[in-house]
């Protein structure tokens, strides 16, 4: 699920934090969860930079990404994942394979929902660190540190737009020298979405084979 976790990271609205942290980050962030927290749905085009431990390209990537309510959908060339907000399916084409999971309310995992609501409460800790101009837009750089060691990332880099209250792209560095730079485009709000697209629906992918987790 880790496809799910960086790009909404990418996408993120937080609400209170601790008080240890930064309060200048803290209002600039608060922002972005008001705002969030009014859109009924939210679309948006995002791609994906990797580079590896020696700074080299290490893949490139793009996709959509639907969200209503408890239901998601993420969508590449390569794979699907959407949830209904009571399963979670991922289609590879390639395979013409589909795996099947249920939502786990108490899991604590990492899902588009919960990142757009409350994904630094007591996870982070945060800084601003000023105004770094990003795709031509003037934003604020905001530094988050996982506060659990175990985590396989040690640092998380968010730039909001302050003007349109939106995180435009982030940064995510792992432990293993990865860096995963995501950045959002074409965000739309409140446009109709159709709650079949959030669910999978097998007689469309005929001989798919269909795996139970």
């Amino acid at each position: 699920m880790r496809q799910i976790v960086v790009i909404a990271c990418t996408l993120l609205a937080t609400a209170a934090l601790a008080q240890q942290n930064d309060p200048a980050a803290k209002t600039v962030l608060d922002k972005v969860s008001a705002k969030f927290k009014t859109l009924k749905t939210v679309q948006a085009n995002y791609s994906l930079n990797v580079t590896n431990r020696m700074n080299q390209p290490a893949g490139k990537r793009t996709g959509k990404i639907f969200l209503k309510g408890q239901k998601y959908l993420i969508t590449e060339k390569s794979m699907q994942i959407m949830s209904d907000g009571k399963q979670i399916w991922k289609y590879e084409p390639a395979a013409n394979e589909v795996s099947v999971s249920a939502v786990d309310p108490n899991a604590q995992g990492i899902t588009p929902q919960k990142l757009f609501t409350n994904f630094y409460d007591k996870d982070f800790l945060y800084k601003l660190n000023g105004k770094k101009a990003v795709a031509g837009k003037n934003c604020s750089e905001i530094e988050m540190t996982p506060t659990d060691k175990r985590k396989n990332f040690y640092k998380v880099y968010v730039y909001v737009d302050e003007a349109q209250a939106l995180i435009v792209s982030s940064k995510v560095y792992e432990n293993s020298g990865n860096v995963y730079e995501y950045t959002i485009s074409g965000f739309k709000a409140n446009a109709p979405l159709d709650d079949k697209m959030f669910a999978f629906d097998k007689s469309k992918y005929p001989g798919v084979e269909v795996i139970d987790q």
